[in-house]
């Protein structure tokens, strides 16, 4: 079954860390760029970082720049999010999605609240 699967969100206190994970399933992972998104209650969904197909290289949005990192491994089919030095403005829900020539894919999204 072809589905992306987030995980890693949970509560975290401000200046916290985190890392989120997000495992491809039936995609061959190695040929689509992976990107991160965000939606945060009452907001629009926001991009957040992308990484390129071999991981050389990322990009990041300005608030989060710095303080997160996303990272990839190809052998396991998985993209990772760290998110380092949290702030309450990033508790929101996180997507991964996956992106090719032929083919776009959403994860369902895993919730993240940094809160003390």
């Amino acid at each position: 079954q072809v589905q992306l699967v987030e995980s890693g969100g949970g509560l975290v206190q401000p200046g916290g860390s985190l890392r989120l994970s997000c495992a491809s399933y039936g995609i061959n992972f190695s040929i689509y760029t992976m990107g991160w998104y965000r939606r945060a209650p009452g907001k629009e969904q926001e991009f957040v970082a992308q990484i390129d197909l071999t991981g050389g290289t990322t990009n990041y949005a300005d608030p989060v720049k710095g303080r997160f990192t996303v990272s990839r491994d190809n052998a396991k089919n998985t993209v990772y999010l760290q998110m380092n030095s949290v702030k309450p403005e990033d508790t929101a829900v996180y997507y991964c999605k996956a992106e090719s020539f032929i083919s776009r894919l959403w994860g369902q999204g895993t919730q993240v609240t940094v809160s003390s």
